[in-house]
């Protein structure tokens, strides 16, 4: 082999050795030979769930009200059923119930039988609307009025909070502290010091829980207990240690 041959296969093994070296290297580190940086281990810590809870009055009722008409036909049975449910919003209105606390839940049509199920007799219509009350002292009022109208199916009361964000943030506070006393016993147990907060995750929405009664009626024609609600809020929390 000549001088130049010598020199041009001194090169190509002097190559072959780079890339040898950069593919061990790859497989020793493989984030570093991607270009990124190995990602650091987890904070060594104490992790715990903390629940808090806070009560409040509910402030708001929901009542259903139905109305079952009758006819020869369905169309019958329909346009009567109509005329009778319409006076019973209006009454609901003229109660104090805002038009957009109203609500159509259901309309049904169905056939009656004869006593041996043999032959239709007629139909019965049923629609009924969803009346949300806010305020408690005026359900007697509301109640009375939708069935002096006419409604002759009454559903109720679904009790409600209207507004539970300042409740559910004081049941976050109380949830951190109960964690904080769960890691604590936890770092007092283990031998170790409790140190400040490195992670937080708000575990789930409010729930309302409903618990003894604790007011009196809200008056009226129709006595309602309102009692209490129980908003809950749950919170996993990571606590460093030293």
């Amino acid at each position: 082999m000549n001088h130049i041959g010598r020199r041009v296969a001194a090169v190509a093994a002097l190559a072959a050795l780079g890339v040898g070296i950069a593919a061990f290297a790859g497989v020793g580190r493989p984030d570093e030979a991607n270009g990124q940086a190995a990602a650091g281990t987890a904070p060594t810590g104490i992790t715990v769930t903390g629940m808090g809870s806070v009560e409040a009055a509910p402030d708001r009722a929901e009542f259903s009200f139905g109305v079952e008409s009758q006819g020869e036909t369905a169309g019958a049975a329909l346009d009567a059923n109509n005329a009778a449910v319409q006076k019973v919003i209006d009454a609901v209105k003229a109660a104090g119930v805002a038009s957009a606390d109203i609500q159509t839940q259901q309309v049904s049509v169905y056939p009656r039988y004869s006593d041996d199920g043999q032959a239709i007799v007629g139909y019965s219509a049923v629609n009924t609307i969803t009346a949300k009350i806010a305020d408690l002292a005026n359900v007697g009022p509301v109640v009375d009025a939708a069935a002096a109208a006419g409604a002759n199916q009454v559903y109720g009361p679904m009790l409600s909070i209207d507004d539970q964000s300042g409740f559910y943030q004081d049941a976050l506070k109380v949830a951190l502290e109960d964690a904080r006393a769960k890691a604590k016993a936890i770092a007092a147990a283990a031998g170790v010091s409790l140190g400040a907060v490195v992670n937080i995750v708000e575990g789930g929405g409010s729930v309302p829980v409903y618990a003894e009664a604790a007011q009196d009626s809200a008056g009226g024609g129709v006595p309602i207990e309102p009692g209490l609600q129980e908003i809950q809020a749950t919170l996993t929390v990571t606590f460093a240690i030293s």
